[in-house]
């Protein structure tokens, strides 16, 4: 019992027990606390809060630190504490109570009164209720702990305990530590809202406490180790201070805990001792098995033991805290340490068993549809076609693609040898292959399991097989640029889901979103704008999910691309933002969706002379990994760097023709790209002083890429052929689907041709509706390559005025004049923001909401909104992304 003044006083036993024997001194001591116990205060207010209850139960496994955390709240009560250790000898009803009225008495909680029991055989109703009455009649009341009380199983003594407890009334406060349920009706008093219960997961060290432990044991871990020690703990109390025992006597105490083998410690001699000896033949052998498994239920435990019996065992181990732990609905896990011994156990014990309880587990997890856990324990026993076959069945070959899963599918399947020769096997092979762009093996493999597959009779996994099929067949398709082929895979899969059920199908949305991302990809590079738009738009439209976020991100790319095509800046720009923050957002492993997004806004930053953008946006995608084999990403990179060279300075225009061309062969040329490719050639030799060549290179290039063809137009005028350019911006099919790019270039070159032909007011009306139209869009790059016949025209009042704030200032030469290095972009205008304008911005910077940059600096959502709107004025802006990357450009962030 604790004293007032917070010292412990011992018990002073004296007589003999029922049994003849004298009183054992240390069942009735507080068990002491060790130099590295900490105290943790949460759990010592819930006690303390438990004395409003007539009955606690601290129930926990062995060595979650119930009873020091008893033993050190009760030496600091300041009401009568009576302890009481319960060994297995007490089962006899006299003997049980003889040692509680013993306990009761030396800790002075009773003077007299009722005698204890004289002997072992049994104890009246009237001795009980003497002691009832007695308790109620205390002017304070009584704690008794009953310290392991999972000894105690006579239900007997549960009962005469309730009866006791119920008219003892308020003189008496019971608290079972225990590592069972103890016999009593627990229900009833949790219904009365009379008991306390602190339970193994209130007793797991927090990462906080388990810091604070190491520090008691000499030991500092940085924070992400002793989270993970607690993470493999389970913040199991007497696991954590093996592990820093432990850990003390090594030289480098960090990595000791991260390599340690728990099967080879003193955790795995505790737990065997404290939990797996002692058990039965059958509860020892189930425990095992079940350790080859994260989870398990009762017919999955049976399938591996070939028992019927794993029900009524998992449930009283799960009773007796047995390191089981319930996860609802009939599941449970073993405790991570636990397994860890128990697998070394079973290879020691049940050499060469192991495969084949992964198999039986396989086995019976794939008739269930669990699917990831079906493979894992495919993989783990060696059967590779039966994984596999899994994988292709469920329609779920997607998710070697999808990003979330594919790398760690991808390692699953490293390990299958050319023993596993099955169809879904061989598909499973052609996908790996095709993902890493390996196109030879992937094509390979897929015609093995075409020919398979061919003279098998329809069944749904057959069905399955053949629309995994598709999707590859669609891959490769895009991959080597053959557009026929990947429309045919598209009309072969409409025709197989007809076969398939829908819910299967919807199951798998991933499926048809690749589908269409590949058709959409390969028309795109094809140069049929329309049907792409179509086929990508299908995707991006479709409901979100995780299966789906890669295709999403790359439909997305590649419509920002259809955009800059198509002459739209600020529609390109959005998507490929949109593109790069969705990939940020899921945490992609950087898809090739993400990188076209940046090739984007880098041929974008481009256009708008922001140059050094450009640079660090082409940086950013070559670390990305490097996608290889894919036609439109790579065409999209000539382009941006062709681009960038082409502007640096006339020093580059050789190296900026070379980069035009993309580094990949395909079946079928792109239009888009070989005109790009041409314009760069073209831009090159005018700039070497040959225009004659240069025009010669731009005969491939025609009205069907209007972009490609106003500039065709720039380099025919700058080489002194007004008419040949003219007639070609005659050829541009606009059709009300093109954008600022083509009016501002069509409009510059018709207005040089009518400068160069005398007629001044006309050319200065053109230039006034290119500005316009650029304006809007900070189109830049027409003007700055325009030449210096646009320099007077640019001087006059009302083309001034339109040019002021946004144009920057030296332009490169024109067309065939040596080119001038352009200075970093620059507002006519310098730009100052406050230090809270900068705050804003930099949150901005990060994607973070208005009410999360509120939150972060502790202002209201008004007063960010203000800051805001004073920042895009300052910047000439009315968006959040072009405000931040303004301030980019112009060193503000």
């Amino acid at each position: 019992m604790g004293s007032s003044d917070g010292t412990e006083r011992s018990p002073a036993a004296a007589g003999t027990d029922p049994l003849g024997g004298p009183y054992l001194r240390t069942r009735f001591a507080l068990p002491s606390r060790p130099a590295t116990f900490l105290r943790r205060q949460r759990l010592v207010v819930h006690l303390n809060q438990a004395l409003r209850t007539p009955l606690t139960v601290i129930n926990g496994a062995a060595g979650s630190g119930k009873t020091l955390l008893t033993a050190d709240w009760a030496a600091g009560l300041r009401l009568p504490v009576a302890w009481l250790t319960v060994e297995a000898g007490d089962h006899p009803p006299g003997v049980f109570w003889a040692y509680v009225f013993e306990s009761l008495r030396v800790y002075g909680a009773r003077a007299g009164g009722t005698p204890a029991p004289a002997d072992s055989s049994g104890v009246g109703h009237r001795l009980l209720a003497s002691l009832a009455a007695e308790l109620n009649a205390l002017d304070r009341p009584v704690v008794l702990v009953l310290d392991e009380y999972d000894r105690m199983t006579n239900p007997e003594v549960a009962e005469q305990l309730e009866f006791v407890l119920h008219h003892a009334g308020p003189g008496l406060h019971l608290v079972l530590v225990t590592r069972t349920e103890p016999l009593l009706p627990l229900h009833r008093y949790r219904a009365s809202g009379d008991l306390t219960e602190i339970r193994g997961s209130e007793l797991s060290f927090t990462p906080k406490e388990a810091d604070a432990l190491l520090r008691l044991h000499g030991l500092q871990l940085a924070e992400h180790a002793a989270s993970a020690l607690v993470d493999r703990t389970r913040g199991w109390a007497a696991g954590l201070r093996l592990c820093a025992l432990a850990a003390r006597d090594s030289t480098d105490p960090e990595q000791y805990l991260k390599e340690f083998e728990a099967d080879h410690s003193t955790v795995a001699d505790f737990l065997l001792s404290e939990v797996l000896k002692g058990r039965t033949q059958e509860e020892q052998d189930l425990l095992l098995r079940i350790s080859v498994l994260d989870r398990f239920c009762p017919d999955l435990a049976d399938a591996l033991t070939l028992r019927a019996d794993a029900g009524l065992l998992l449930a009283g181990l799960h009773r007796e805290n047995a390191f089981i732990e319930r996860l609802g609905h009939s599941w449970y896990r073993l405790h991570p340490l636990f397994r860890e011994i128990l697998r070394a156990h079973l290879r020691e014990r049940m050499p060469g068993v192991e495969p084949e309880l992964h198999l039986r587990a396989a086995r019976w997890l794939r008739r269930s549809g669990f699917l990831p856990e079906t493979l894992a324990h495919g993989a783990a026993g060696g059967d590779f076609d039966l994984a596999a076959g899994a994988l292709v069945d469920d329609l779920s070959i997607g998710q070697l693609f999808t990003g979330l899963r594919s790398d760690a599918l991808a390692q699953l399947f490293a390990g299958m040898g050319p023993e596993a020769g099955s169809p879904a096997s061989n598909l499973v092979r052609a996908a790996g292959a095709l993902a890493r762009r390996d196109l030879d093996h992937g094509l390979g493999r897929l015609r093995r399991a075409q020919e398979q597959l061919s003279g098998t009779e329809d069944s749904p996994g057959l069905v399955a097989a053949r629309l995994s099929c598709t999707l590859l067949e669609a891959l490769a398709a895009r991959l080597t640029g053959c557009p026929p082929r990947a429309e045919q895979a598209a009309a072969r899969a409409e025709e197989l889901r007809q076969d398939l059920p829908g819910q299967l199908l919807d199951e798998h949305p991933e499926l048809t979103a690749l589908l269409l991302t590949h058709v959409g990809s390969a028309r795109l590079w094809e140069g049929r704008y329309d049907t792409a738009r179509a086929a990508l738009t299908q995707v991006v439209g479709a409901p979100r999910g995780p299966a789906t976020v890669l295709p999403r991100v790359e439909s997305m790319g590649h419509l920002a691309l259809l955009d800059y095509l198509n002459g739209w800046l600020g529609p390109a720009e959005r998507r490929a933002q949109a593109a790069v923050s969705e990939a940020q957002r899921a945490g992609l492993p950087g898809p090739p969706g993400a990188g076209l997004g940046r090739l984007v806004l880098a041929a974008v930053a481009v256009d708008r002379q922001e140059l050094g953008r450009a640079r660090a946006l082409l940086e950013e995608t070559d670390r990305l990994p490097a996608r290889e084999h894919d036609p439109v990403p790579t065409a999209g990179r000539a382009l941006a760097v062709s681009r960038l060279l082409l502007d640096d300075g006339g020093t580059h225009a050789h190296a900026a023709a070379e980069a035009a061309e993309p580094a990949v062969s395909t079946e079928a040329s792109s239009p888009w790209a070989e005109s790009y490719a041409a314009l760069a050639h073209s831009a090159a030799s005018l700039a070497d002083g040959r225009p004659e060549e240069a025009v010669r290179l731009l005969q491939g290039v025609s009205g069907n890429q209007p972009v490609c063809a106003v500039e065709a137009a720039a380099i025919q005028v700058a080489a002194g052929r007004p008419r040949a350019a003219t007639e070609l911006l005659g050829t541009v099919r606009a059709e009300g689907r093109t954008g600022p790019a083509v009016s501002v270039g069509a409009a510059l070159v018709r207005a040089r041709a009518a400068q160069e032909s005398g007629e001044a007011d006309i050319a200065r009306k053109l230039v006034a509706r290119a500005l316009l139209d650029a304006r809007r869009e900070r189109l830049r790059r027409p003007f700055l390559q325009a030449g210096d016949w646009i320099e007077p025209l640019l001087a006059t009042p009302p083309l001034h005025e339109l040019a002021e704030g946004w144009l920057l200032r030296g332009r490169p030469g024109a067309h065939g004049e040596p080119m001038r290095p352009a200075p970093s972009p620059a507002l006519l205008v310098p730009v100052e923001l406050s230090g809270r304008e900068r705050d804003v911005l930099r949150r901005l910077a990060r994607m973070m909401s208005t009410e999360e940059i509120a939150a972060d600096l502790y202002v209201s959502v008004n007063t960010v909104k203000t800051h805001l709107k004073s920042a895009y004025r300052k910047l000439a802006v009315n968006r959040r992304s072009d405000a931040v990357r303004r301030a980019r450009d112009l060193g503000l962030l």
